[in-house]
């Protein structure tokens, strides 16, 4: 016995009104909850002071130290001698204290007296993450 099947009577009877409902509830909430985060930032409070508080830090960022084979020293694309070298490394450790990180890149032909006093510069501006890299040489 053959039975027949009725198509499309399910699309038919299917109401996408409780979808459209539940779509526009969503909306309203993330408006009203994006709202209140804003509010939230623009409160104006009197903070208390704190003897030991710590400003705010930015991401730690690494600072790249480029040594030239002559001992010149390179810092963002600037020349700079070790003397201009010293403000600026304890600027980064102020900046981000405890979390500053120096990578110090010497030619390799530069003499190691230059890396040295790279690496004092960073010890006397407190940062004591510093590496001086190399390139992967070959295996064996």
């Amino acid at each position: 016995m053959a039975t027949k099947f009725k198509t499309g009577s399910a699309l038919s009877q299917l109401s996408l009104t409780p979808l459209i409902d539940i779509v526009f509830l969503l909306l309203i909430f993330f408006l009203v909850a994006t709202r209140f985060a804003e509010e939230e930032r623009e409160m104006d409070v009197l903070l208390p002071e704190a003897s030991e508080a710590q400003p705010l830090t930015r991401k730690p960022r690494e600072l790249f130290i480029n040594i030239n084979h002559e001992g010149r020293y390179f810092v963002g694309g600037k020349i700079v001698t070790l003397e201009e070298l010293q403000p600026l490394l304890q600027a980064a450790y102020v900046n981000n204290p405890g979390r500053a990180s120096v990578v110090i890149r010497a030619d390799r032909h530069c003499r190691w007296e230059y890396v040295v006093a790279a690496m004092n510069a960073c010890n006397r501006a407190k940062i004591r993450d510093y590496r001086v890299t190399t390139t992967e040489g070959p295996p064996g």
